[in-house]
């Protein structure tokens, strides 16, 4: 049965010590990547902070704007091997056993309801689920445990799943009230555009070297920056700081937020929650608010070593679950920030 991936026992010390030299790592890797697209690295940043965050990220787009080929060069950049990588297009008539693994025959002769998840996505540390919103109320109802609560179900009895990573594609989001939850388990949303219109001549000289390298299986982009490694030491690097509890001369206790959020910027922030709520009619959950504060520590970390700026609070730019949301926070995010 799939077994919950333990990091090994790195204290905080030891990755205190690292931690600059994983962070310079995580952007050679981003910088590197994005050389091998055109005016992509926006969504490889986001799938850099998704990844060390351990928070799934969802692309959408319409076809052919290089939303599987980011996953799967983000993926060979990283050096995974296939067994702790899965991805799967899913269709209104996929079956749970397609994503979880077939029920055992033999287990079912026992009377047990088994499945050998072997392969699947119980058993992958890295997934990409392309198409996730055609998923039937079946594979709906996996997908939401596995995601938030990173467990299955063998025969009733919830068992743990190694995924650490997961990337999502659609090329429509749907308006169906029965996939809110779904929706709302990705705080992070980002759209792949086409980008022939502003860059024709790089996109055809891209284009053609992205055919030389499938043809001749050459894989320029695996430069051995970074690896799954450097993303989970840096998860539970920061998971050591949110839970630290820091103490002054004067006998004060600081948290996270008091020592890595600076009071005018936390206000902002607020304030900027509240106005998308009340006046663009935004959507924000209390637990997409909770996460969203652990992606904007993780973009503050990666991008300047801790501590929150104003230009962090453009990741609230990524919340919208509509194509209209989106274009409203595209536009009013860094408007509202002062920062366009």
């Amino acid at each position: 049965m799939a077994q919950a991936i333990s990091d090994p026992d790195w204290t905080f010390e030891q990755l205190q010590n690292e931690a600059e030299s994983i962070r310079t790592r995580l952007h050679h890797f981003r910088n590197s990547l994005g050389r091998f697209f055109v005016e992509k690295q926006e969504i490889i940043d986001l799938m850099v902070i998704a990844a060390v965050a351990q928070e799934p990220l969802l692309l959408v787009g319409p076809p052919g704007t290089a939303k599987s080929d980011l996953v799967l060069k983000f993926k060979d950049a990283m050096n995974l091997p296939g067994e702790d990588y899965f991805e799967y297009m899913l269709t209104r008539f996929s079956e749970p056993s397609e994503i979880v693994g077939p029920i055992d025959i033999n287990q079912l002769r026992e009377g047990k309801y088994i499945r050998r998840e072997q392969g699947k996505l119980p058993t992958a540390r890295v997934a990409f689920l392309d198409e996730i919103f055609k998923s039937n109320s079946a594979i709906l109802n996996i997908l939401l445990t596995i995601i938030n609560e990173r467990k299955f179900y063998q025969d009733g009895v919830p068992q743990p799943v190694r995924l650490q990573v997961l990337f999502a594609a659609t090329n429509e989001i749907p308006e169906h009230g029965e996939l809110s939850a779904l929706k709302d388990r990705f705080v992070l949303k980002v759209e792949s555009q086409s980008v022939q219109k502003n860059h024709f001549e790089a996109l055809i000289d891209s284009g053609l070297q992205a055919e030389v390298h499938r043809v001749l299986q050459q894989k320029p982009w695996m430069e051995d920056h970074a690896n799954l490694t450097d993303f989970v030491k840096a998860h539970r690097y920061l998971t050591f700081l949110f839970g630290r509890q820091e103490n002054t001369t004067q006998e004060e206790t600081f948290n996270d937020r008091q020592i890595f959020f600076p009071t005018e910027i936390f206000q902002e922030f607020q304030r900027l929650v509240s106005t998308l709520v009340q006046e663009e009619k935004i959507a924000i959950s209390d637990r997409k608010l909770v996460k969203l504060y652990k992606l904007l520590r993780t973009r503050a970390w990666l991008f300047a070593g801790g501590t929150v700026s104003r230009d962090d609070l453009r990741l609230l730019t990524y919340l919208g679950e509509t194509h209209e949301e989106m274009a409203i926070l595209r536009e009013k995010v860094p408007l509202y920030l002062g920062l366009a």
